[in-house]
């Protein structure tokens, strides 16, 4: 069993965990049903393993016991982007920086942390249970963001997913601008 493997199940054996992941990381694994059949232009099968409330979805890439399984996000709007070369580093994403989608938005980290923390007051303590938890690194608000534009740059052209028939364009990219 890879760690990718290892660290889905413990989320689906402890409700607890994958609950702290639900909010305020909108990282659901109750919500596994995509909106639509999508495919990789690899042909790398895509397996979803989560969703959040806007119906977007979260899929490890490729075979079942592969050594890399990056974790690629698709929004229901026809954008994704990978934010994990895998999903201990996806969950660390999501954990860190639950408001991840928001900065393809142009919003800056600061803003964004003090909504959370103002409305979320106990975010901080409740992010380092569950990476503890987990057995996952903490890191900063700004390694993470950095991580995600650099692993988002990497989406192109192997991980744009499409929906599989003619008619349908593949999906744009959720950060088009991230540095290589």
């Amino acid at each position: 069993m890879t760690a990718s493997d290892a660290l889905l199940h413990r989320l689906e054996q402890d409700s607890s965990l994958a609950a702290a992941l639900a909010w305020p990381g909108d990282f659901d694994i109750d919500r596994r049903d995509p909106i639509e059949d999508l495919v990789l232009p690899t042909g790398r099968p895509l397996l979803p393993v989560a969703g959040c409330g806007a119906g977007g979805t979260y899929y490890l890439c490729g075979e079942a016991g592969a050594d890399e399984r990056p974790v690629l996000y698709a929004d229901s709007e026809g954008q994704a982007t990978l934010i994990g070369a895998d999903l201990a580093e996806a969950i660390t994403l999501i954990a860190v920086l639950p408001f991840w989608r928001d900065l393809a938005k142009g919003f800056a980290i600061s803003e964004l942390g003090t909504e959370l923390r103002a409305d979320h007051p106990d975010f901080d303590a409740e992010r380092d249970r569950l990476l503890h938890a987990l057995g996952l690194a903490s890191i900063s608000e700004e390694e993470a963001a950095a991580r995600l534009l650099i692993v988002a740059a990497h989406t192109a052209p192997d991980y744009v997913p499409r929906v599989p028939d003619d008619d349908h364009l593949p999906y744009e990219l959720l950060f088009p601008g991230s540095p290589a």
